[in-house]
């Protein structure tokens, strides 16, 4: 599978690049040198890899991607990922040539999603063409790329929402889904652990919506990747489930086409296509070069290879006539037809499965069913208390009964996470005993690949969660901020979030990430201190859909305060509140989050008792706290009031801006160690006796 492609590394005479002007060629060379002159201009990109792929990229859009150019937000649209969004000009250029229409708010408009002086603001400060494409932030973009395997990962997702959507809402003669999920992916995808995840998920689920094809150019900045990849990757593939088809020159469109209709005839596999290029094809001196991946080919070396292509040396950003016209008739003509009738489907079924309509309109525009949050139960005082992973547990599934479209799962750790949804199936393949209507996800113990996944369902409009122990959160990072990156409503479900992990030890035992989550713009995370907390917290991520929220939830019980003595947990949705109060000016201001809130309010009793006044502020949110007006912070945490503890079970780094400099701060700031959480918490200090020991100190 690792044979050298035939194409030569030399530039080829001026007839074979021009085609005398056959329309197909011409077009191919206009996104060569489209993508030269963005990145030329810019003087920062990556050339090589879409001069290469130039051929593969517009046969995929010219002649076989069901997509209409004016409804880029059509459902049932094909999906294009651009894995490698190093090569980023080469969609620009696809977009600028179909005529995408531009959308707003959610909405598309009349105007081009890019013009051509879009493309020459490539990667210039607020462009619509960045260095790595943006979803959400350039129309026709479906998701962010650049970090590799990512898109990947994306895809896999994308590829599962499909399945789903088409499990659940087709029927016969309704075929409201029936797409294809295609990514454009590299060598660096292939050495990122996070594509080999996501294709053993795919292998396993026989996703035979999915097509990846592989540019094998076997270079990489260091240089040829024979000094890092010698592997079969064709085998590898084969050996995770996925069928195999090779094209040995990037430039025989004919051949790729037939192998683009073999992998869409195939509907157990997914597919991959390991395409041979040549970086920076018909470049006289870069060709096959690693100096054409990752550098502008310099003015001199662009006339040459524009004169290679039989092109106008001298014309930068040149469109020939006919070019777009030649998109409009192609891609174009055949997407609005199929758009056009897809319409037409789906004005019938909304007449007679007007119900499952509904549904689709309120997954296509963001909305929520009428008395979604009616089952969410309330939790009445108790000393005892509950797991926020077992109450979280309980209010998910209530969530779940009155939203179809929410769904998920975690990485091997479900019966830990409490996040198995109740009646409902495993989404896997018949042959594996499931459903790809199942609600239940199986990711096995693949966080990396889990975050991507749910990246990729979410983009279509789907409600999905993932679960694991808030420690390993580590592997996600990448997808964690990618999400955020998108503004995706994905919910993250992570439990065990202490010290109160107990005996599996330091390796086991979360201390700085909260921190990393907390310091991600467009992240929201909440730590809720007891079962009623734990509600809101649900009540408050479903409506939310401008970014992902991260749950940190305790493995250990957490007793339940009587909200009829203390005030409401509604309080939660503005990231603090205060809890516990005195009706004198506070001498001491108790701040906890998660499992700590009830060693505040231990010590707060005691203080009451003795007749200090003090005030409990809960703060599962620092995010949604910052977030309100100055106003009510100060409201919560008077600047008068100097004597604070705040107590977490996690690193100290941040707490000081809610102590205060004369403020004291129970945290960590070690590893933990191995043995029963009750000696844990006495070993680091987290019991009621030492909180109190410094509210005293504090009070004065």
């Amino acid at each position: 599978m690792r044979t050298l492609s035939p194409t030569p590394l030399y530039a080829p005479d001026s007839a074979q690049a021009s085609g005398a002007g056959h329309l197909d060629t011409l077009s191919i060379d206009t996104i060569r040198t489209l993508s030269m002159d963005g990145v030329q201009k810019a003087n920062s990109g990556h050339p090589g890899t879409a001069m290469a792929l130039a051929p593969v990229a517009y046969t995929l859009w010219q002649d076989v991607l069901s997509y209409d150019p004016a409804a880029p937000l059509w459902p049932n649209r094909d999906r294009f990922v651009l894995s490698i969004g190093h090569a980023s000009m080469l969609i620009y250029s696809l977009i600028f040539l179909a005529g995408i229409k531009d959308v707003k708010g959610g909405k598309v408009t009349d105007k081009p999603a890019l013009t051509l002086e879009d493309l020459k603001q490539f990667r210039q400060v607020d462009s619509k063409t960045p260095g790595h494409p943006e979803f959400g932030h350039t129309s026709g973009v479906e998701t962010t790329t650049g970090p590799l395997g990512a898109g990947c990962g994306n895809s896999v997702g994308m590829a599962m929402a499909e399945k789903w959507l088409a499990a659940r809402y087709n029927k016969p003669g309704f075929d409201l889904f029936s797409h294809h999920v295609y990514t454009l992916c590299g060598d660096g995808d292939m050495m990122e652990g996070v594509s080999s995840e996501a294709a053993s998920m795919a292998g396993h689920l026989q996703l035979g919506n999915l097509v990846w094809m592989y540019d094998a150019n076997k270079i990489s900045i260091e240089g040829s990747t024979d000094i890092a990849l010698t592997e079969n990757v064709g085998e590898r593939f084969a050996a995770y489930g996925w069928q195999v088809l090779e094209l040995h020159d990037a430039n025989d469109t004919k051949k790729l086409k037939e192998l683009l209709a073999q992998a869409k005839a195939e509907t157990t596999r997914p597919s991959l296509i390991i395409v041979h290029s040549v970086i920076a094809w018909g470049s006289p001196k870069k060709a096959g070069t690693a100096s054409a991946h990752g550098e502008p080919l310099g003015d001199e070396e662009i006339r040459a290879t524009k004169k290679a292509y039989g092109w106008p040396e001298d014309k930068t950003f040149y469109v020939p006539d006919g070019v777009q016209d030649h998109f409009r008739n192609g891609l174009g003509a055949r997407g609005a037809q199929a758009h056009a009738e897809w319409n037409k489907l789906f004005d019938a079924y909304t007449s007679k499965y007007p119900e499952l309509a509904a549904e689709l309109k309120n997954i296509f525009s963001g909305e929520l069913p009428e008395g979604w949050d009616s089952d969410i139960p309330s939790y009445k005082a108790d000393a005892k208390g509950i797991a926020s992973r077992a109450s979280s547990g309980e209010v998910l599934n209530a969530v779940a009964g009155k939203l179809p479209w929410l769904l998920g799962g975690s990485a091997d750790l479900a019966p830990s996470t409490k996040t198995l949804l109740k009646g409902e199936e495993s989404f896997q393949p018949a042959k594996w005993g499931g459903s790809y209507s199942g609600r239940n996800f199986h990711f096995g113990v693949r966080e990396h690949a889990m975050g991507a996944v749910v990246n990729g369902m979410a983009l279509y409009g789907l409600r999905p969660f993932c679960a694991g122990f808030l420690i390993f959160s580590d592997y996600m990072k990448a997808p964690i901020r990618l999400s955020a990156l998108m503004n995706l409503p994905v919910t993250y479900v992570f439990t065990h979030d202490s010290i109160g992990v107990g005996e599996d030890g330091p390796t086991h035992q979360p201390i700085e990430q909260l921190l990393q989550m907390r310091a991600t713009p467009g992240m929201t995370v909440i730590r809720p201190g007891d079962a009623s907390e734990v509600a809101e917290a649900w009540r408050f991520l479903i409506t939310k859909q401008d970014g992902p929220v991260a749950l940190a939830l305790s493995r250990q019980n957490l007793p339940t305060i009587d909200r009829s003595r203390y005030a409401a947990a509604s309080g939660l949705a503005k990231g603090a509140y205060i809890v516990a109060d005195s009706k004198e000016t506070p001498k001491v201001i108790l701040i906890a989050s998660g499992s700590e809130l009830s060693l505040a309010m231990s010590a707060y009793e005691t203080l009451s008792a003795e007749g200090v006044a003090a005030r409990v502020v809960s703060m599962p949110s620092w995010e949604l706290f910052e977030a309100q007006p100055a106003s009510y912070r100060e409201q919560v945490l008077p600047s008068s009031v100097t004597g604070r503890v705040a107590i977490e079970a996690a690193s100290a780094i941040g707490w000081d801006r809610y102590a205060g400099p004369t403020g004291e701060i129970i945290a960590m700031r070690s590893f933990g160690a191995s043995a029963p959480a009750g000696q844990l918490m006495k070993k680091f200090g987290f019991t009621p006796e030492s909180v109190l020991e410094a509210a005293r100190r504090q009070a004065g």
